[in-house]
């Protein structure tokens, strides 16, 4: 059975992590992330991405600590590797990601969502980076994601102090954007995605690009890209697409081009 779904519902890409009990991550599924991912990318019918866990317990619990039960440093090397090529791979698709988080995000797993541009938790879902009470930390961008999202205070809370947070709390933290009832997280998400395909793709790519530019710029330098890339738009044929259906009073028919 694969452990790792994908399918395509119209312009959405929905994943599902199926590795039960947990939805643990392993070499094998960070691979296939990583290569579903950038398989997306290139798919221009494509505008937005979905992941969720299989189940109604946990989104995902991260990595099998029986993975490095040996103190391997080779086996943790190749394994922080593939986290972040698969991790940072998701963070630079093109379009709109949307963690589904319909149960327990743990570790890895709440670095997966971390690495995506919108979280959506359900009521009971409870998040966690609790590597150091195991002897390590969070190495697919935990310590940076989560700072971010949610300030150093709080990080240092989560990672530091290894506290855990209820879906209430994330969002009062600013760790996910919305919670919704058991169940209905990856309905929420599937109705977000659905909102993204109404936006031109070039465009929604070009803001993406520049709302991240300032986790690693500063503003002076984010701006003028930013007027740079507002004129390249005028170079797609959805930008004039755009504007002619406003005008019109329709509905755009975006190409992705």
């Amino acid at each position: 059975m694969a452990q790792l779904k994908l399918e395509k519902r119209g312009h959405t890409a929905l994943i599902t992590m199926a590795n039960p009990p947990a939805n643990t991550w392993t070499k094998e599924t960070l691979t296939q992330l990583r290569d579903a991912v950038k398989s997306l990318e290139q798919d221009k019918n494509i505008y937005a991405l979905v992941i969720t866990g299989e189940g109604e317990k946990f989104f995902s619990a991260g990595a099998d600590l029986n993975l490095f039960a040996s103190g391997d440093k080779a086996v943790a090397a190749q394994m922080s590797a593939i986290f972040g090529e698969a991790f940072e791979t998701l963070t630079a698709f093109r379009g709109v990601s949307i963690a589904a988080i319909n149960g327990y995000a743990m570790g890895g797993g709440l670095e997966v969502a971390l690495a995506c541009d919108i979280r959506i938790a359900e009521t009971q879902a409870q998040m966690a980076l609790p590597e150091a009470k195991v002897g390590l930390l969070p190495c697919a961008g935990g310590t940076q994601n989560l700072a971010i999202l949610v300030g150093e205070g709080w990080a240092k809370r989560m990672i530091l102090c290894g506290e855990r947070v209820t879906a209430d709390k994330a969002l009062q933290i600013g760790l996910v954007e919305e919670v919704v009832g058991t169940g209905m997280a990856l309905e929420a998400a599937l109705l977000l995605a659905d909102k993204v395909a109404e936006q031109s793709p070039p465009a929604v790519a070009a803001c993406k690009q520049l709302i991240q530019k300032g986790r690693s710029a500063p503003v002076q330098t984010a701006l003028p890209l930013e007027r740079e890339l507002f004129v390249k738009l005028f170079d797609t044929k959805d930008q004039v697409e755009g504007v002619q259906a406003f005008l019109q009073k329709r509905k755009a028919s975006w190409i992705n081009g």
